[in-house]
């Protein structure tokens, strides 16, 4: 009996030992290579390059004062509608203390040359009556009076510039008031009433009290990089999606690209310019950030595959045809065949030659 226990023992020894040395061997077996099939497919196989930036408008002005002085009046807001001539603000004018003592001292030197012209003149006009001058004299004189006479009207009228911000002279022109150059939206009133702001003058830009933009007429700006600005010419169509309607997607053709590159951390950018094409009733605001895709090329409905089963070499281009069973994903055997390639969207490529539609290729290890 103890005999039988020791035999069965030793057996049952001698199969565990056989099992662990199968059970390794079968875990040192690489395990077979499982690829992934791909089926030719129908689709439009759109390239194209995508270009980031934002619309604005076209036309777009900043009105700023012709006068130093603060603002007592602002009569527009962010997003209402003005016409050419609308006043959108007023400016108190603040003299220039400087400016304004020079051109009294003009004034007065200028009013005593008058004076002294004026005497001289009625001495001669005295003397001409008695024939004792000449006519050439007596026109001289006179000619001097009415320089006199204008020098003195001159620096009057610069003083009511200094200290009204416009003189007698100048008619219904009034710089105090800042009107609309352009029919369009109010997009931004940077000034706040009582804020003190600077005229224009070729020393100084001056101070923006209104912004006004058509958004009637949008164009698109934006950068590509050098490695794709070759292939792009005016007058191609894009297709823009807006960041903040995604959903929409507005036509646009390109009307210039920049002949100049500039350097944009590190990379050498190129800027294009598109017109946009709103759909009516939709409301578009500035600045809004776009993506805009250019088509170069399209194959509609032609015969694709991914380009993961795509390879590629010596410059031409092959797919692995399955040629075993497609339930066998033990043992997958593939044969190698060249093909024409035609262009690709950067996941699809089309296939001119070499497949067809009923072919199973080999796309991706599993």
């Amino acid at each position: 009996m103890k005999k039988a226990i020791k035999t069965v023992g030793w057996c049952l020894l001698a199969l565990f030992v056989i099992y662990t040395f199968f059970f390794l061997w079968k875990q040192s077996q690489p395990a077979p290579v499982v690829y992934e099939l791909v089926k030719p497919v129908k689709r439009d196989i759109v390239k194209k390059i995508v270009a980031t930036g934002e619309l604005e408008a076209r036309n777009q002005v900043e009105l700023k004062p012709q006068v130093n002085g603060i603002v007592t009046d602002i009569l527009v807001k962010p997003g209402e509608a003005v016409k050419i001539g609308d006043v959108v603000a007023v400016v108190k004018v603040i003299p220039d203390m400087s400016a304004l003592n020079q051109t009294q001292g003009e004034l007065n030197a200028s009013t005593l040359d008058f004076e002294q012209k004026q005497r001289e003149f009625d001495r001669t006009e005295s003397l001409y009556k008695k024939g004792v001058i000449s006519r050439e004299e007596y026109e001289q004189s006179k000619t001097l009076l009415d320089i006199a006479r204008e020098k003195v009207n001159t620096a009057k009228s610069q003083i009511e510039v200094i200290t009204k911000g416009a003189s007698s002279r100048s008619g219904s022109v009034n710089t105090t008031k800042i009107v609309s150059t352009m029919d369009g939206i109010v997009l931004a009133v940077p000034v706040k009433e009582g804020t003190a702001v600077s005229a224009t003058s070729m020393f100084s830009e001056g101070s923006t009290v209104v912004k006004i933009a058509n958004m009637q007429d949008v164009i698109f700006k934006g950068k590509i990089d050098e490695t794709e600005v070759a292939k792009l010419s005016v007058g191609m169509n894009m297709t823009l999606v807006l960041g903040a309607m995604q959903n929409e997607k507005i036509s646009a053709t390109l009307e210039y690209v920049s002949p100049e590159a500039v350097s944009s951390n590190g990379a050498k950018m190129f800027e294009i310019h598109a017109s946009v094409h709103i759909p009516a009733g939709l409301n578009i605001l500035n600045g809004y950030s776009v993506n805009a895709n250019i088509e170069l090329e399209k194959a509609s409905q032609a015969l694709s595959i991914d380009e993961t089963a795509v390879e590629i070499d010596n410059g031409k281009t092959y797919v692995y045809k399955l040629t075993s069973p497609v339930e066998d994903t033990e043992d997958q055997t593939f044969e190698r065949m060249a093909i024409e390639a035609g262009i690709s969207d950067g996941i699809h490529i089309e296939v001119k030659d070499g497949i067809t539609e009923n072919m199973m290729l080999r796309g991706i290890k599993k």
